[in-house]
């Protein structure tokens, strides 16, 4: 069983590596697909405007300004959005961001990136379905991940933060949990059409006590339900 998974990552491996060529000719000549989330069209520039819904269940909302670091880091053609909702109950607090890719793939990074970044360790990976409702219902699967992390106070004193993150990759009628899958489908479908699909990178991130992981995904699932009919588009019908 393991040769087999080795020998299923060095062929996803060969995919990828033989289309680096193409989607470097694409990055000069970019023939990119539509995304798989509702983005106006910004004129003169390959990135487009993207939004999370500001009103959703009981959740008081911002719009947070785009990080320098977030600035530094993507690539120019990459879009990006990120909303910061505060539940006006208890005041417990998810955030959410969306990063669009344009002719650079490095706009869709791993996760692990993210939270080893930021000195978190994912301790808890799992997929996990969330209906979707709406005219024509069905099932989104995402990955959710328990982290936690130790952090130094200005006074020396060590604070322990935990935490619950969730993400999905989507482009036009295709969505996908990992992000190795996600590398696959982009590469095959590069070789086989020429378009680069144009793939979103979807998260919501919430920090809790530790302990309380299960009951701050439950909370999360819920705006989650919620606002994805607001900003992504219904996967394509299954034939």
């Amino acid at each position: 069983m393991k040769s087999q998974k080795w020998i299923l990552f060095i062929v996803i491996l060969a995919i990828i590596a033989g289309s680096a060529a193409l989607l470097a000719g694409l990055k000069k000549h970019p023939h990119l697909g539509k995304p798989g989330i509702r983005a106006e069209p910004i004129p003169g520039s390959l990135s487009m405007k993207l939004e999370l819904p500001a009103g959703v269940l009981n959740y008081i909302s911002t719009k947070v300004p785009e990080p320098a670091q977030v600035l530094g880091y993507l690539p120019k053609d990459s879009s990006y959005v990120e909303r910061h909702y505060e539940s006006a109950d208890d005041g417990d607090w998810i955030e959410g961001t969306i990063v669009l890719m344009g002719t650079d793939r490095t706009s869709i990074h791993n996760a692990d990136y993210c939270l080893r970044g930021q000195g978190l360790t994912p301790f808890t990976k799992s997929i996990v379905n969330i209906p979707i409702a709406g005219p024509e219902p069905y099932t989104l699967p995402v990955s959710e991940w328990k982290y936690s992390g130790t952090f130094q106070k200005p006074s020396g004193e060590s604070v322990k933060e935990n935490g619950v993150y969730v993400f999905w990759f989507v482009a036009d009628g295709d969505e996908t949990p990992d992000h190795l899958k996600m590398m696959e489908k982009l590469a095959i479908h590069v070789l086989k059409t020429g378009v680069m699909e144009r793939w979103a990178y979807v998260s919501y991130s919430s920090e809790c006590e530790p302990g309380q992981e299960d009951a701050t995904f439950e909370r999360m699932k819920k705006l989650i339900a919620a606002s994805v009919p607001e900003f992504q588009l219904p996967p394509a019908k299954k034939i």
